[in-house]
């Protein structure tokens, strides 16, 4: 199925949850699903049959800009073979994202690094705790307005 296929039904089951279609070269083509929406979304992309997108190949968090963070989802079906993207901006000052952990369970483990690195907080993940940062790291070092200390518990940052 087609991308152009897969958003004409998204909208026409989720309508407003369901933003832009953006198909812009250089980038591949994805869809901006709304935050409150993508976990809905995603059990109807994993269980109707026309698509069963059955695995999550990858999570990631982006900084977008000053103001916004994304979380952009990496789809695939292997039964029907074709993929797709979703992207889900948030505000850097309230940066929450249904969890979709409960759809696919390899989302745990991503969505914590994309909490552990950029803040984005994932409702629903059963275990949102830093996995690559120590408990106690101030910041998320991805964002692009990170500042890097100069210390960490007496030991020099190297930068």
């Amino acid at each position: 199925m087609e991308i152009t296929e897969i958003y004409n039904l998204l909208k026409s089951v989720f309508d407003e949850g369901i933003g832009e279609l953006k198909t812009d070269i250089p980038v591949e083509p994805f869809i901006i699903v709304n935050a409150d929406k993508i976990n809905a979304v995603s059990f109807f992309l994993r269980d109707e049959k026309r698509l069963q997108f059955d695995f999550l190949n990858c999570l990631s968090g982006v900084d977008l800009d000053n103001d916004n963070l994304a979380v952009v989802y990496h789809l695939f079906s292997f039964v029907h073979k074709h993929k797709l993207k979703l992207k889900v901006i948030v505000p850097k000052s309230n940066p929450v994202v249904k969890s979709v952990y409960d759809v696919w369970a390899t989302a745990e483990w991503h969505e914590r690094e994309a909490y552990d690195l950029f803040g984005i907080i994932f409702e629903g993940n059963p275990d949102l705790r830093r996995i690559l940062l120590p408990e106690d790291w101030e910041g998320y070092p991805l964002r692009k307005d990170y500042k890097v200390p100069e210390f960490y518990k007496g030991m020099r940052v190297p930068y």
